[in-house]
């Protein structure tokens, strides 16, 4: 009996028995790279694993193998509508792949179409307020645990800060802006996935007849209101695109990168005296341990073959972010100052937000350590614990410690 839909070795465009790796288990999340390692050793570049139990995708793991396919929109397009006509309905990553009507699901003039809009919207932030704005929202934060000499910098600093940061950038009120956040945890969590989909979708769409009645100068307004003239359910199909790019991501590349600063001497150990910048250790995160470890979902329309293997129709085929910037062809072991890595995609899909995200996740890091220059982790760094999900790397807390200090001033 067959495998459902492995990538198979050239010479048939059929399925061929073997094992798949289960990115959703806590085996994977634990120690993710040393599973890529061993994926590398016996498949190469292309993986036959599993999403979630029984849903099958092929991994993308070769650094130059990933470039070809993210360029390649008309070989491997975004669209998952022909995976998901037989999907089951209650596949737990289906709200994570299904098709919506913005650019992450969506090729071609469709495509266009909808990134038009992001891009637009993007391009009008104000970068100085959105620095000033993750100023003022830090302080607050900061002030809540600076003088217990003890947080967990998920739940009380990344968490919150970036969940406010977005809602004030898309003009979003904090009740609604709950609901939204909450739903997109879910959402990546998979386990509860639905439920998830369903809060986030019910608390965009009271944004969207918000701002069709009061608009104002943020991604909202910009959205609703953009030439391309959304019908409400394209309208909130985009913000969820910049919802999902934005506080998930965001967050854990805060902790994963402070995660780094307080486990390498190269940064300081406690912070004092390290010879490489905050920009230095994003750079490396982005290449090492990157937020979006496993995502930019294409779906191949006919067989297709590439690096000798026949990859199956209208399965999705995954991008290795974390897999494909440590692939041995190319990684070197040099960060600094080097931003070819994939962590914000590449192609007709690329992030068009990086240079806001990196404006945000380095000043609230930044704030973070001037604050607290004697932060230390608050247990042995082999007790940290990884959420499991296939999609991201994500730290369940971050504890530190620190010398109690005085609050700062509030801007």
């Amino acid at each position: 009996m067959s495998a459902p839909g492995c990538p198979v070795p050239h010479g048939s465009p059929f399925d061929t028995e073997g094992p798949r790796y289960p990115l959703w288990s806590e085996e994977f999340a634990a120690d993710p790279h040393h599973a890529y390692q061993e994926m590398r050793r016996r498949f190469g570049s292309l993986v036959p694993v599993e999403l979630a139990p029984g849903v099958a995708a092929t991994l993308v793991i070769g650094y130059r193998t990933a470039v070809r396919i993210l360029n390649d929109p008309d070989h491997f397009p975004a669209d998952p509508r022909m995976w998901q006509r037989d999907a089951p309905s209650d596949c737990p990553v289906l709200p994570m792949l299904e098709w919506r009507p913005n650019a992450l699901r969506s090729a071609g003039a469709e495509h266009a179409r909808y990134r038009a809009a992001s891009v637009a919207a993007l391009a009008e932030v104000d970068m100085h307020a959105a620095q000033r704005a993750v100023e003022r929202i830090a302080t607050p934060l900061i002030n809540g645990f600076c003088e217990t000499g003890s947080a967990d910098l998920v739940g009380q600093y990344a968490f919150p800060l970036i969940f406010a940061v977005v809602n004030e950038l898309v003009g979003c009120p904090p009740d609604i802006g709950q609901s939204i956040a909450e739903g997109m945890a879910l959402v990546f969590e998979v386990e509860h996935a639905e439920k998830g989909a369903a809060m986030f979708t019910a608390g965009l769409h009271e944004l969207i007849l918000l701002k069709r009645r009061e608009p104002g100068p943020d991604l909202a307004s910009r959205i609703v209101h953009h030439t391309a003239g959304f019908d409400d359910n394209e309208a909130i199909q985009q913000l969820v695109t910049l919802y999902g790019a934005g506080i998930e991501p965001m967050m854990n590349l805060i902790v994963n990168t402070v995660r780094l600063m307080l486990t390498d001497e190269r940064f300081g150990g406690k912070m004092l005296g390290g010879s490489l910048s905050t920009r230095d250790a994003l750079d490396e995160v982005l290449f090492t341990d990157p937020p979006l470890a496993n995502f930019c979902m294409t779906y191949p329309r006919q067989p297709i073959l590439i690096d000798d293997v026949w990859l199956p129709a209208n399965q999705p085929v995954l991008i290795s972010m974390a897999g494909s910037n440590n692939d041995p062809a190319i990684d070197a072991g040099r960060y600094t100052d080097n931003r070819s890595h994939l962590a914000w995609s590449a192609g007709p899909h690329a992030c068009p937000a990086r240079s806001v995200a990196y404006l945000i996740v380095q000043d609230a890091i930044d704030l973070l350590l001037d604050a607290l220059p004697e932060l230390a982790l608050g247990v042995p760094a082999d007790e940290l614990a990884w959420r499991p999900g296939p999609f991201h790397r994500a730290l369940v807390a971050l504890p530190v410690t620190f010398p109690p200090s005085p609050p700062l001033q509030s801007f």
